[in-house]
């Protein structure tokens, strides 16, 4: 018998089941990005739409390109929150096309377009953003409830 009291662990044991719950988040990381690249995907593409709207920003480019669009009220974050509400909904239109990266859509439709109405609430306002979300969510279970019951 070892002479260390009971119930005491030895470093080298919890050293070791350390290791193995590290291995295992890593392992589980890296399954999760290989399973699903649609989702490393579209999140590599928002961080860097929102790095390359930062510098336009930060130079200067962005202003001058939205004044040259008319659009003069548009802000920094409402170009990357539309941006990004475009790339989650590129995301979805792959699922759906790509039978093999299949997975469920609804929630991340709406997390698009909901993206996509705040960043664009400065160029058509909350008056016209609140309701059209509202129509595409309505749509969107419409169109979910008559094609995914046939299955």
């Amino acid at each position: 018998m070892s002479d260390r009291p009971r119930g005491e662990k030895d470093e080298k044991e919890e050293e070791k089941e350390e290791e193995k719950r590290h291995e295992k988040q890593e392992k589980s990381w890296d399954e999760k990005w290989r399973h699903d690249p649609v989702g490393a995907f579209v999140w590599a593409c928002i961080f860097i739409w929102a790095g390359l709207v930062l510098l336009a920003a930060n130079t200067g480019y962005l202003a001058r390109l939205a004044g040259g669009w008319g659009l003069p009220n548009l802000g920094t974050w409402s170009v990357i929150l539309a941006g990004a509400g475009a790339l989650v909904i590129v995301g979805v239109l792959l699922r759906l096309l790509i039978p093999s990266l299949r997975r469920a859509v609804f929630g991340a439709l709406i997390v698009g377009v909901i993206l996509i109405g705040v960043g664009l609430h400065d160029v058509v306002g909350w008056d016209t953003v609140w309701p059209t979300i509202l129509i595409v969510v309505g749509v969107s279970i419409l169109l979910q409830g008559v094609l995914f019951r046939r299955r």
